[in-house]
């Protein structure tokens, strides 16, 4: 057998890691990769504003009902690694479509539900489907473009993402007014067809390798992250001895996982990357971040609708100006990040959205209307300015082999950072009730300041393709 280096395959995919794709295959790309990611973002924001409606149909109960998002949300969790491994081992376009097609699958599928169990199984095959969307996306996306324009393409993604996500509620209340809920789940599929079209002439390749996938890594990790958030979620929900059970017997088979894969040189759960400075002070900060976001965005419908006393629809208009505000700065900062160290643009956003935060939770009871659409505002400007970057920071300081795990550890890191965040507001509620929310507010913007102090560790701990504050890149 020919060695490595002499394969024409393998010329292509050092040639396609060095400087991404060729134009106009690197636009196709880059269509293909922002409608996936827009139908997964719609989907969760418009099943979640549609969830009572969508309970009350088919006769389920508002607690049982819950489990339409839980189902999906747990799935996510417990692929996300194993999938980010097998793109590692096959290839990221073979884990990628057909995780869209699965997710078309399933959005059909929801469809059709009629019964509850019907639709959680559904939500199900969704959730399998955007583990593999998200597991792949950053590997995809740093295939797709040069090295020199990752921080751009991070950055056009965020914009995807945040005008997605600003859209959802509105797309949502406008087919509920015009119709029923099963084409909330319908519209996914011509999206969904399409990036998958796209995709299959326009995607890169990626390495692939015939090293055997270790399933009994993939159920440990499966075990450690499914059973912690379940445990995390239920016990701050509930408080039942149960949930504690779960957090703990996730521990136990996290610490059995880390044994196992301690000496692998590429592990399923990515240590080998934890091992590089400037990754794990990434995540670190990535974690921390959301969780003080997810605290914050929680929180604030309550403190919108209980303290302030506005409409259900006015809520939702005070929510859009922090993912526009995202929107508008992360391309931005992606193109920042290109030239500057993230460590110094993270801490400023970090900065900046710590300030918001402490705006917002002093802002008073009886705000007027522009006074809180600005200070959403300063948070989505400050979150939009370090989340390129950072993003940008973890999928390069990865060896390219290597950026499957990369990117599931990145779609784990906000997931875990979320997932806190939001099982601290319900554990919040459940101990003071809905009056909690400024002070939840003030607790963000203290974590968000902690955040940018992690994120400025982040200079001393550089890498061959970040240069430090004021040095010019030399890619």
């Amino acid at each position: 057998m020919a060695p490595d280096n002499a394969s024409p395959t393998a010329s292509r995919q050092r040639q396609q890691r060095q400087d991404g794709l060729p134009v106009p295959r690197r636009y196709w790309s880059a269509a293909a990769i922002w409608l996936t990611i827009s139908m997964a973002v719609l989907d969760g924001t418009i099943a979640n504003v549609a969830l009572p409606t969508i309970a009350r149909e088919i006769g389920a109960s508002p607690a049982s009902s819950v489990w339409v998002i839980n189902a999906y949300q747990l799935t996510i969790t417990v692929f996300l690694l194993p999938l980010a491994a097998l793109g590692d081992l096959l290839g990221y376009r073979r884990i990628y479509l057909p995780g869209v097609l699965l997710f078309v699958l399933g959005s059909a599928a929801c469809a059709l539900g009629h019964s509850l169990v019907w639709l959680i199984v559904a939500r199900m095959v969704q959730g399998i489907g955007a583990a593999a969307i998200m597991s792949m996306n950053a590997a995809l996306v740093r295939a797709t473009y040069p090295s020199d324009q990752l921080g751009r393409g991070i950055g056009y993604n965020a914009l995807v993402l945040s005008i997605s996500a600003a859209a959802g509620p509105t797309i949502a209340a406008l087919v509920l007014e015009l119709g029923r809920w099963p084409w909330l789940f319908l519209i996914n599929i011509p999206i969904g067809l399409a990036a998958f079209l796209i995709g299959m002439r326009s995607l890169p390749d990626g390495d692939s390798h015939g090293n055997p996938f270790d399933w009994i890594a993939g159920l440990l990790s499966a075990l450690t992250l499914g059973l912690i958030v379940f445990g995390a979620e239920t016990t701050a929900r509930t408080g039942s001895l149960g949930g504690i059970v779960a957090v703990v017997a996730g521990i136990l088979a996290g610490v059995f996982l880390v044994r196992r894969e301690w000496s692998d040189p590429k592990p399923l759960l990515p240590l080998d990357l934890l091992r590089i400075p400037i990754f794990a002070l990434s995540i670190c900060t990535s974690i921390v971040s959301f969780a003080a976001q997810m605290l914050a965005y929680v929180s604030l419908p309550f403190l919108f609708q209980t303290t302030l006393h506005r409409s259900v629809l006015e809520t939702g208009l005070l929510m859009t100006p922090w993912p526009i505000a995202v929107g508008i700065t992360a391309p931005i900062a992606g193109r920042l990040a290109d030239r500057m160290h993230s460590g110094l643009l993270g801490a400023i956003g970090l900065a900046v959205f710590a300030t918001g935060l402490f705006l917002l939770s002093r802002m008073g009871s009886h705000p007027a209307t522009i006074d809180v659409a600005w200070r959403m505002a300063v948070c989505g400007i400050g979150f939009g300015l370090f989340q390129s970057p950072n993003n940008r920071t973890i999928v390069s300081s990865a060896p390219h082999e290597r950026s499957g795990a990369a990117g599931g550890m990145l779609a784990t890191a906000r997931l875990l950072g979320q997932t806190g965040g939001a099982v601290s507001v319900a554990a919040a509620f459940h101990l003071a009730g809905l009056g909690a929310g400024p002070h939840l507010l003030l607790a963000a913007s203290i974590i968000a300041a902690l955040a940018a102090a992690v994120s400025l560790t982040r200079l001393a701990a550089t890498h061959p393709d970040q240069p430090r504050p004021g040095q010019p890149r030399t890619e």
